[in-house]
C-alpha cells in the first residue's frame, strides 16, 4: 500500500492537467498513488487522462460538484495520507517529502499545509493578492481561533490524514466554494495543524476560479457562519487556546455574519449578528454604523 493518496478532483482543465500530473510525477518523494475522478469534464481531459493509462487511477462520473468529487477521491483512496491538488494548480518537487515528514514526526498532527505563491493562467507569479487575501498561513497547531476568523488553507498545499475524514465525514457535497473551509473548521476542532513556510504549492487564478462566484460564494460563507461556527460554539470554547483571542473570534465572525446578511438582503438577522458582536466586543464601533447602515440599505 502507498504511503501517500495524490487527489486530483479534475473538470475542464485539458491545459493545465498535465503541468499538474507532471509535478506529481516529477516528486522526490515517489510512494504514493494518483487517484483522479473526472467529474463529467466537456473539454478532452477525459482523454487525455485515459491515456495515462496505469500511471493512474482514474474514476469518471457524471457531473457532481467539487467537494461530491473530492469525497469520491477520498472514497478510492488506499493510503493513509491524502494530498490534494486541483487539477490546474502546481506543486514544487519536494512538497511531498516534506510534508510527509511532519507527519511521520508529529502523530498529533491532522493536516499540514504549506506556504506558497498565485500564479496566473500562463504560469507567471502574482506578487499583489489577486484573491483580495495574503496566501493563507497558521502559526500554531491549535489555529481554531484563525479559523473562526478566515479561511487559512489553500486546499492543493494540504495533506490530511485519512482517519480524519473517517472520523468526522467527508466534505459538504451542497456547499458550492467553500466546504474546504467548512472542513478545515470540523477538523481543527479535534486536530492539531502544522504549516511549512516555503512556496511548495501554486495557486492558479483565472476567471472560471468558483471564488469569483460572489453571490453563490457569499452564500456558503454565511451558512458556514451559522451553522459551523455559532452553533458550535460550545466545541470552539472548549477547544480555544485562549479564551480573549476566541472572544474576539467570535466577535469577528458575527460582524462578518452581519454584513453577509445585509448583502444578501437579510437585514433585520444583520442587525441581531451586530448586536452578537457587540456583546462580545462592545467597543466595535464598526458594529454599531453597520446596524445603521442596515436601516438605509436598499432591500
Amino acid at each position: 500500500m502507498p504511503r501517500v493518496s495524490v487527489l486530483i478532483p479534475s473538470y475542464n482543465h485539458e491545459t493545465y492537467l498535465p503541468l499538474a500530473l507532471g509535478d506529481v510525477l516529477a516528486q522526490s518523494f515517489q510512494d504514493y498513488e494518483i487517484v483522479v475522478v473526472d467529474d463529467g469534464s466537456t473539454d478532452g481531459s477525459l482523454k487525455y487522462l485515459q491515456s495515462l493509462g496505469s500511471r493512474i487511477r482514474l474514476f469518471p462520473q457524471q457531473n457532481r460538484g467539487t467537494y461530491a468529487t473530492l469525497n469520491r477521491c477520498i472514497e478510492e483512496a488506499r493510503s493513509p495520507l491524502l494530498a490534494i491538488l486541483n487539477s490546474d494548480d502546481r506543486w514544487m518537487p519536494d512538497k511531498l517529502e516534506k510534508q510527509a515528514a511532519v507527519m511521520d514526526k508529529n502523530p498529533s498532527i491532522g493536516l499540514v499545509h504549506t506556504s506558497g505563491h498565485f500564479i496566473d493562467g500562463e504560469g507567471n507569479r502574482l506578487d499583489s493578492n489577486p484573491m483580495g487575501f495574503p496566501w493563507p498561513r497558521t502559526d500554531q497547531p491549535n489555529a481554531i481561533e484563525l479559523f473562526v476568523r478566515y479561511n487559512r488553507i489553500v486546499p492543493s498545499s494540504a495533506m490530511i490524514r485519512k482517519v480524519c475524514f473517517e472520523r468526522l465525514g467527508g466534505f459538504n457535497e451542497f456547499l458550492f466554494g467553500l466546504g474546504d473551509w467548512d472542513m478545515w473548521l470540523r477538523l481543527a476542532l479535534e486536530y492539531d495543524i502544522a504549516f511549512i513556510d516555503e512556496p511548495l504549492t501554486h495557486y492558479r487564478v483565472h476567471a472560471t476560479n468558483a471564488s469569483y462566484q460572489n453571490q453563490k460564494m457569499l452564500i456558503d460563507e454565511c451558512w458556514i457562519r451559522e451553522h459551523t461556527i455559532h452553533e458550535r460554539e460550545a466545541d470552539y470554547w472548549q477547544r480555544a487556546p485562549n479564551l480573549w483571542g476566541m472572544r474576539m473570534a467570535l466577535a469577528h465572525s458575527y460582524a462578518c455574519l452581519g454584513t453577509e446578511r445585509a448583502m444578501l438582503g437579510r437585514q433585520k438577522e444583520a442587525r441581531q449578528a451586530y448586536w452578537q458582536s457587540l456583546r462580545r466586543c462592545p467597543w466595535r464601533l464598526k458594529s454599531l454604523y453597520r446596524i445603521a447602515w442596515t436601516y438605509f440599505k436598499k432591500r
